[in-house]
């Protein structure tokens, strides 16, 4: 593809921390489109998603079936709209890059992505599981949950809206995992998901561990998404996140692992960059960081 759209979700609703919401115009102040462009790359900018704002709502007004999850209509709504804007850009001809927001976008990315009901393995690269349900949640934040609803894991399997069909829980690797739930926990290790946790990182290296977890999600698949968490990186080189856990990757690690996922640009359908928190970030090193992953992941390289 030769056109990147860039779709800002300015969504906050599914995270404790206030801010996230501003993700998207500090990533793209800190030079996304120039450096799309610099790659040879057409670059639209598809607008911002219209998100509702908390204040005035009762997050728990709507609930899951014996579980909490906050905000959970208006979850389902914006997810509705973003799955919406993605799959215009995949018909269009055009490589979505989702900017959050929190992570719970991923719900209607993945959605959007797998136009004509494809196929569509995932890439997670992300400090948490995100594999909480309603019923295990601590914290009934939907950011917590986003992978377990993607493939209809517990109360999930009766939500279409976030269920989505073509993601097989078989091509879906986690990468750089170091911060899971109890409750959780249970719940990935009885899945077909692959995992990759920061322990096996330090013991083969960034790129042996993405190599599998790319390999996990093109086999056999149509199609290819990923979806990069910024709290992926140790907090020293990403300090903007909302859920900041240390030990996490380099700066030069990630990129590292970007260029891998270049490497299938053909497979790629759609990336996302998500929970970057300009509110607890120093002089938006964050939002500039995800700026350079992002070329790096569509095929910038030193030489």
């Amino acid at each position: 593809m030769d056109t990147v759209r860039v779709l800002g979700v300015p969504m906050d609703l599914g995270a404790d921390r206030r801010g996230v919401d501003m993700g998207p115009s500090a990533i793209r102040y800190g030079g996304l489109a120039e450096g799309i462009g610099g790659l040879g790359l057409s670059c639209e900018d598809g607008g911002d998603i219209v998100v509702p704002r908390p204040e005035g709502r009762d997050p728990d007004a709507a609930r899951t079936d014996g579980g909490r999850a906050k905000f959970y209509a208006e979850t389902r709504s914006v997810c509705a709209d973003v799955a919406d804007a993605v799959r215009s850009a995949v018909t269009d001809g055009a490589l979505p890059l989702v900017l959050g927001g929190d992570h719970s976008i991923a719900i209607g990315t993945t959605a959007g992505a797998a136009a004509d009901d494809e196929s569509l393995g995932v890439v997670w690269f992300d400090a948490h599981g995100d594999f909480n349900t309603p019923l295990t949640t601590p914290s009934g934040n939907i950011h917590g949950m986003a992978l377990a609803a993607i493939l209809g894991v517990g109360p999930f399997s009766t939500e279409p809206w976030a269920h989505t069909a073509a993601v097989d829980a078989a091509n879906v690797a986690l990468v750089g995992l170091r911060d899971v739930d109890d409750g959780e926990r249970a719940l990935i290790e009885a899945s077909e998901a692959t995992t990759f946790t920061m322990t096996d990182i330090d013991a083969r290296s960034v790129p042996e561990v993405v190599a599998d977890a790319l390999a996990v999600a093109t086999d056999g698949t149509d199609a290819l998404h990923v979806s990069l968490d910024m709290d992926w990186l140790d907090p020293r080189e990403a300090p903007g996140v909302g859920t900041p856990v240390r030990g996490g990757v380099s700066y030069r690690e990630a990129h590292i692992a970007m260029e891998y996922v270049a490497n299938h640009r053909e497979q790629l359908r759609s990336l996302e960059l998500v929970e970057v928190n300009p509110i607890l970030d120093d002089h938006n090193r964050t939002a500039e960081l995800a700026c350079e992953l992002a070329a790096s992941a569509l095929g910038k390289r030193v030489l």
